[in-house]
């Protein structure tokens, strides 16, 4: 999923319980479902970002090279910029757009 095209937004807003409650029927089941989906996006986003970042590295012990590059702090910005991935995964949540199982009831 391309998370910098996503609609959640960037600031906390208060969230009506019981619009979280209506997938499951139960808010902390929803809760859990959240945390789990906002860690995957969070390790994905680290990953990407990461990746990106591993362009600019600099394997040589000598500090005098160290130097400032432009395109990497902006880089840097933009994912600090973008909505967490706990706000990014409620808005998947609250939209339909999060698949779960309750294995229990499988059985």
């Amino acid at each position: 999923m391309d998370y910098k095209k996503t609609d959640a937004p960037s600031t906390t807003i208060t969230r009506n319980l019981t619009d979280m409650e209506s997938g499951t029927g139960n808010i902390y089941e929803s809760i859990a479902i959240i945390s789990r989906r906002a860690n995957q996006i969070g390790v994905e986003l680290k990953e990407e970002l990461n990746r990106k970042l591993e362009e600019f590295a600099s394997y040589t012990d000598n500090l005098e090279e160290i130097f400032e590059n432009r395109e990497q702090i902006e880089i840097s910005k933009f994912y600090e910029r973008l909505p967490k991935p706990a706000l990014i995964a409620l808005q998947e949540f609250l939209s339909d757009q999060i698949y779960f199982r309750n294995n229990e009831e499988n059985s």
